[in-house]
């Protein structure tokens, strides 16, 4: 199928133009384009796959022996996984049921939400229960990573179609160094998964799909369900309340499905996720945790709990009234990489694994080569700044890795690499001339039903009309109420 007007990154972005020369350089004006069987869509899946791989090659020590021998070998190599030692410590291991039997130690029921639950029974299932105890957890973490391999594929495939002009920026998503090397550390994916085909749905016009599946990500990971406050502003700025309240339905029936089995049954196991979540003190990877190894006086995990909600609570109504007060209504996966950034940057522990909520809301929100690579730069320094820090912990006095001063170095790059990521979102909404994706002439395509949308409420400098862009010769659309022509017919050379 010809498509004459895909952006293509190398034509347009700097860092992708010289980037392709490792593959033959830019495409030329003489390529035969949409006439082979190498579309992007098979292109970017298989290599998100390739990536995977080579993120399976680079647990390999661990899955040799680290794993099993010896405390910090599995640090020092900067391959852990929980998958393998929660075989056995979660129960799988003997055949025990997640959520309705009691698990032996501290931890009584399996502190994960019911889908996950269920994706790592299938997956217990999948396992040979002869051998050794090693030998299944072998077994059963090769389960697992062919299972999440498939989540990878549909996030890239996914991340591909939603802009349906730029299905090159899926590339950012299967190239992702940091996404590579945190994949089968957990299974996150399976919600990042989900949510993405999510937003796919969205981009469609398909509230009700996107609901379902946004509910059934929720059902998976606690924070998909965040999603639903910005397009909720969204909706309200652009008066599109049937469809949010469509997709809303959908959202929470998909999750009472899922999780009204379990909690009627088995609530005391259903509900261990959401008790761990609220008793678990200072972790990893946030700026809590700086705070608490260098104060005399350390703040109580209520205490933190507090001031984590209420500094969520400002960034929620921080972005409600960037949405309302934008000089153009920002574009959804603006609003959703926002929102989640700011989930993980309040919260009291960032797991390495988290990273993979943010890479595909990153490339959508702001596909730039440059800045993407910035921010997965300060997120593999992380990487290996966590696990180098454990090995110092689990060393004795060996002291091998990384000491507790060096390790809040590593939280902060990682802090401040997210930071430049919103900062530079928030910029791009304020100036729409700056965002990459309306420079191609594009309004929201990952809006759905906003894209090309009028405005109906607006508050502060959105109630006047917007100034042209000066020196900006590059197609651009007409907007809202004040465009002059209808949302279906953009126009070129219009104010941006």
């Amino acid at each position: 199928m010809h498509e004459p007007d895909l952006v293509r990154p190398t034509k347009n972005d700097e860092i992708a133009k010289n980037g392709s020369e490792l593959i033959g350089g830019p495409v030329g004006r003489r390529a035969l384009l949409g006439t082979s069987w190498w579309t992007p869509v098979r292109i970017i899946a298989l290599v998100a796959i390739g990536m995977f791989a080579l993120g399976l090659v680079q647990k390999a020590p661990c899955y040799k022996g680290a794993w099993f021998f010896g405390a910090s070998s599995q640090y020092t190599h900067a391959c852990y996984s929980d998958i393998p030692h929660l075989y056995q410590g979660r129960g799988f291991a003997d055949g025990l049921v997640p959520y309705f039997d009691k698990l032996p130690g501290d931890m009584q029921y399996l502190e994960y939400p019911v889908l996950t639950g269920v994706f790592m029974e299938v997956a217990s299932w999948l396992t040979p229960s002869s051998g050794s105890i090693q030998d299944q957890e072998q077994w059963y973490w090769m389960v697992n990573a062919g299972m999440l391999m498939a989540c990878a594929a549909v996030i890239a495939v996914c991340v591909t179609r939603t802009h349906a002009r730029r299905p090159w920026d899926g590339l950012l998503v299967a190239l992702a160094p940091a996404a590579a090397l945190t994949a089968t550390i957990n299974w996150d994916l399976l919600a990042v998964a989900l949510t993405a085909a999510a937003m796919l749905m969205w981009s469609r016009g398909r509230s009700l799909a996107f609901g379902v599946l946004l509910g059934l990500a929720t059902a998976a990971k606690l924070y998909p369900f965040l999603l639903l406050g910005p397009l909720l502003v969204l909706c309200w700025r652009a008066g599109r309340w049937r469809e949010y309240g469509t997709a809303l339905v959908g959202a929470i029936v998909a999750w009472l499905i899922v999780n009204l089995p379990v909690m009627f049954f088995a609530f005391d196991g259903w509900s261990k996720f959401y008790t761990f979540s609220q008793e678990r003190g200072v972790d990893f990877g946030s700026f809590w945790l700086i705070w608490s190894q260098n104060s005399s006086n350390p703040p109580s995990t209520e205490t933190v709990n507090t001031m984590a909600t209420l500094l969520m609570l400002l960034c929620c109504g921080g972005i409600a009234v960037l949405t309302l007060t934008a000089p153009r209504r920002p574009r959804f996966a603006q609003l959703a990489f926002l929102i989640v950034a700011a989930f993980i940057l309040t919260n009291k522990v960032y797991s390495p694994q988290y990273v993979l909520w943010l890479v595909p809301l990153a490339v959508l929100a702001r596909p730039k080569w440059r800045d993407f690579l910035i921010w997965q730069a300060c997120e593999v320094a992380y990487f290996l700044g966590i696990w180098m820090y454990l090995a110092y912990t689990t060393s004795g006095d060996a002291h091998k890795g990384l000491p507790t001063d060096g390790y809040h170095w590593a939280i902060a790059l990682h802090l401040l690499g997210t930071v430049y990521l919103c900062v530079v979102v928030v910029r791009d909404i304020f100036m729409p001339e700056r965002d990459v994706v309306r420079r191609a002439g594009d309004d929201d395509p990952s809006g759905g039903v906003l894209d090309g949308a009028e405005d109906v409420f607006v508050l502060g400098p959105a109630a006047h009309p917007p100034r042209h862009a000066a020196h900006f010769d590059v197609p651009q659309v007409e907007w809202g109420n004040r465009g002059g022509e209808s949302p279906s017919e953009p126009s070129v050379g219009g104010s941006l």
